[in-house]
């Protein structure tokens, strides 16, 4: 029974009809007019790759897994020839300049891609979004030089990227890095240390794979302020993009994991590597999260990608599976027994899956026209605005929906009881892939600590007011609209939790000025508060967007419309209440945190 099928209705929905793509796509220096046409054209041709190609690949993938045979790592059965059809289709540089070979297209529909390709398959997804990030972060900080070398190659995808950070000895407090690079009269440097965790380290996929590398040079300051980024090819090359020698990337294991088996997640070693210095010396961490972002917003896909997934499937399952009558009496008389579909905490457990992946697709879609602008940026101020508007939601992108991407897989194995813990259904797959998402890219404390901390306080509240103020502006919207006593169904809980938000905020700023583990203590409920909030947003948006084309007709049939004001029903009802259990944590005192010795924790184990 398993089954993927691209949602291509509430992408559409979402893209045009709540977030009216094509005003933004006038406003960008796109080489080529984009209509909605080419784009439903682009995205159903991606949708069918997906559906045909790599869906049937997930589930064997996760059973064969990538070997490590004399050095070299072997994806699974499929993966190259399935690599193949995604170069031969032009598929990587969908959203890159044309000067490098990239087609030149929107940002926004890249995503739009990595969500189709990720929710079908997400082991080979890293593949091709590993070299992603890598491109990402030579465009933005290197040389002329280094981008006609590289970019060509990653743009047509016959060349691969990753990105080592990890060493064994420390994640994600990188000021303790220390693989280090030593210059040489040429200008090149020579790496020596060890990466971990490094996603698509190695295969048999790309003819070259460049490792874009945190290091330390000799002499260098301490912590962060003294780490320097290289760019380092598993194979040296001339200025021709020829491939010579082997460069000394050796592969030490793959990794032993939980699920994503098909992604080689490897141990490097960089013995004697030749590397170069990408941007400036001593600030490869702010260079770095330009990969780092990328990768974060590719996370989150995970989180909606797997929520959409699981409710597909365990839908499937619940309309066909008969178990039991409901409460309520027999709807089914002449079965032996009703769906599943007819119980109601099966609803309750289908409808959440189905709002966390709505949810998200929003809010994935607004981040990603927002970062569509960078394409037109003519100012580093004008960089900076945008930057800001991108990072305020990349935690909340990151940390919140894969905590509840995690959750959705777990609803799906519940819907299918105990043939949900069974290899044959694919669930429990779905469950374990999905359980790094909140792990890697910084954890989901480390993105409540960003939230808080770096996005709101650091930055003087002032996209946290900028989000504020589109709150403010959808309210204003509804209260002229002719749909406003049907819309304070969602407008009036929304400016109460709105409220709310801003409340606990002050209740963490106040508290802090007495202690500052204040803060600390509070990050995580802060951000599944806001988590919570940006949902109510999106939900009251597209409730709004529905209303006025049930009255003056949409792309879509009646039945969809209605559909999205039910499933935001279902969020106000019985998910957004959540949030209050959240601001009560912050309301608690720090000292139950803090208060008990260590050597208290294991007393009764004494």
């Amino acid at each position: 029974m398993k089954t993927f099928k691209t949602p291509l209705k509430d992408m559409h929905f979402v893209h045009y009809e709540v977030l009216d793509a094509m005003s933004s796509y006038d406003k960008l220096p796109l080489e080529e007019e984009v209509s909605k046409d080419l784009i439903s054209a682009i995205m159903e041709e991606c949708g069918k790759y997906a559906e045909n190609v790599l869906f049937p690949l997930n589930q064997p993938s996760d059973k064969e897994g990538c070997r490590l045979e004399d050095g070299q790592v072997y994806t699974p059965k499929g993966y190259k020839e399935a690599y193949q059809q995604w170069v031969d289709g032009g598929w990587q540089g969908l959203s890159h300049p044309a000067q490098y070979g990239g087609q030149g297209l929107p940002l926004s529909l890249g995503i739009m891609k990595a969500e189709i390709i990720g929710t079908a398959n997400w082991s080979f997804g890293m593949y091709p979004g590993l070299s992603l990030g890598a491109m990402n972060t030579i465009y933005t900080h290197g040389d002329d030089a280094q981008k006609d070398l590289y970019l060509s190659k990653l743009t047509e995808g016959t060349w691969a990227g990753t990105m080592c950070l990890t060493e064994p000895h420390c994640g994600s407090d990188l000021g303790q890095v220390k693989t280090k690079a030593e210059k040489n009269d040429d200008g090149s440097y020579t790496l020596t240390g060890t990466k971990i965790f490094i996603s698509s380290g190695d295969h048999d996929l790309t003819e070259n794979i460049v490792h874009i590398v945190l290091a330390r040079i000799p002499g260098s300051p301490e912590g962060t302020k003294g780490i320097s980024l290289f760019i380092v090819p598993k194979f040296n090359t001339d200025e021709n993009a020829t491939v010579g020698e082997f460069n000394n990337v050796n592969v030490g294991s793959i990794e032993e994991k939980m699920g994503i088996h098909g992604s080689s997640t490897c141990v490097l070693n960089f013995d004697g590597s030749k590397g170069f210095l990408l941007g400036e010396v001593n600030k490869g961490v702010s260079a770095m999260f330009t990969f780092m972002n990328t990768a974060r917003i590719g996370t989150a896909i995970q989180g909606i990608g797997t929520a959409e997934l699981a409710f597909q499937n365990s839908l499937a399952y619940a309309k066909e599976r008969r178990s039991m009558r409901p409460l309520s009496g027999p709807k089914e008389k002449d079965q032996v027994a009703d769906t599943l579909m007819k119980h109601p905490d099966v609803r309750r457990l289908l409808l959440k899956q189905k709002a966390i992946a709505e949810a998200g697709r929003a809010m994935l879609y607004d981040a990603s026209l927002i970062a569509d602008g960078l394409m037109s940026v003519e100012s580093q101020e004008d960089f900076d605005e945008i930057d800001d508007k991108l990072g305020f939601l990349t935690p909340i992108l990151k940390g919140f929906f894969t905590e509840l991407g995690i959750e959705a897989a777990n609803d799906g194995m519940q819907v299918f009881g105990g043939h949900g813990y069974i290899q044959e259904w694919g669930m429990e797959q779905i469950a374990r892939d999905v359980r790094i998402s909140s792990l890697y890219e910084g954890t989901t404390g480390i993105q409540a600590l960003d939230l808080l901390g770096r996005k709101i306080i650091l930055n003087k509240f002032k996209q946290y007011g900028a989000f504020n103020k589109r709150i403010l502006e959808l309210y204003k919207e509804i209260m002229r609209s002719p749909y406003r006593w049907k819309m304070m169904r969602y407008a009036g809980p929304l400016m109460a939790y709105h409220l709310r938000w801003q409340k606990v905020l002050v209740t963490i700023l106040l508290k802090a000025r007495k202690d500052r583990d204040a803060v600390g203590a509070s990050t995580y409920d802060f951000l599944m508060y806001s988590g919570y909030m940006a949902s109510a947003f999106y939900f009251t948006k597209m409730a709004l967007a529905s209303h006025y084309r049930l009255d003056n007709g949409g792309d879509l049939e009646p039945e969809f419309y209605e559909a999205k004001l039910e499933t935001a029903d279902f969020f106000f009802d019985r998910m957004l209440p959540r949030a209050k259990g959240h601001a009560s944590a912050i309301n608690g005192k720090v000292g139950s945190l803090m208060s008990m010795d260590e050597d208290d924790f294991d007393r009764q184990h004494a």
